[in-house]
């Protein structure tokens, strides 16, 4: 395994590109309503990055091996797809949740986030699973600090999310960041305390949880890339991009339109 360490500059670069992928979150979040479709999502998004932002959609014929190239700019995952969602010519129903998923490339660098959104008017429980999946997201961010081991992030994630009812994607994880899209180590959102690599300053990576409402089990869909829950229970994922720094952690993935950040994290921070 080979975990590149980030420089200032680099770190400086990670943060611009960073920004600009919430950023486009944050400008399809008014568009994200009762009857657009997945594909003109897409076009929004695509379009806002080229022309507006001036960066490549890293997405957008992405083919790792194994892999047809991925058609489209982002991902967008609907209900029991857990992700890599294709966009479509679907149109979104009032009550669907959506996951969005960004990545650009701006000067050689990737910035990777993504976020739930709830179309119209959802339900209870569609809302709680939203909720929590972005509870159980920060719950992993915050065990980041030098000396800590990557066990704790995954430990923490898988705790908070089965005791509250849902199950954790194994198969898919977080991964390490930077020139490349998809760098080591991986960052699993299950696992042991005290395990796996040591955290160290200048690491940069994903922490991006799949939480199932019902079982973990998944399938692949027919278009090769879309990955659904096999019991067909609903799906929600967040992601951010997360700095290891000197003192504990910076996240990367963040613009004036991010959502608040929950109440424990503030806490621990003022602890």
């Amino acid at each position: 395994m080979t975990i590149t360490i980030k420089t200032a500059a680099d770190i400086e670069g990670m943060r611009i590109a960073g920004r600009l992928a919430s950023e486009v979150l944050d400008y399809l979040t008014p568009h994200i309503v009762p009857g657009i479709t997945t594909d003109a999502i897409d076009k929004l998004a695509h379009d806002y990055m080229v022309e507006v932002q001036q960066c490549i959609p890293a997405p957008l014929n992405y083919a790792p091996p194994g892999y047809a190239p991925f058609p489209k700019s982002i991902c967008t995952s609907i209900n029991q797809q857990i992700c890599h969602g294709i966009p479509s010519d679907r149109q979104l129903k009032n009550g669907d949740i959506v996951n969005v998923d960004i990545t650009t490339i701006k000067d050689g660098w990737h910035g990777d986030t993504s976020r739930m959104f709830v179309v119209g008017e959802g339900s209870i429980a569609a809302k709680r699973l939203c909720q929590m999946t972005y509870d159980a997201m920060w719950r992993g961010i915050v065990k980041v600090k030098p000396g800590a081991r990557l066990g704790d992030i995954g430990h923490s994630i898988q705790t908070f999310a089965e005791n509250n009812g849902f199950s954790v994607v194994r198969e898919f994880c977080g991964h390490g960041i930077g020139r490349k899209f998809h760098e080591d180590p991986q960052v699993l959102h299950y696992g042991r305390p005290d395990t796996l690599e040591l955290l160290v300053p200048g690491m940069v990576f994903t922490i991006e949880p799949m939480v199932n409402a019902g079982r973990r089990e998944i399938r692949e869909a027919g278009d090769g890339w879309t990955i659904v829950t096999r019991d067909r229970s609903l799906s929600a994922q967040w992601e951010h991009t997360v700095l290891v720094t000197e003192t504990g952690y910076e996240v990367l993935t963040v613009s004036a339109g991010s959502p608040a950040i929950p109440q424990f994290v503030r806490e621990t921070a003022t602890a």
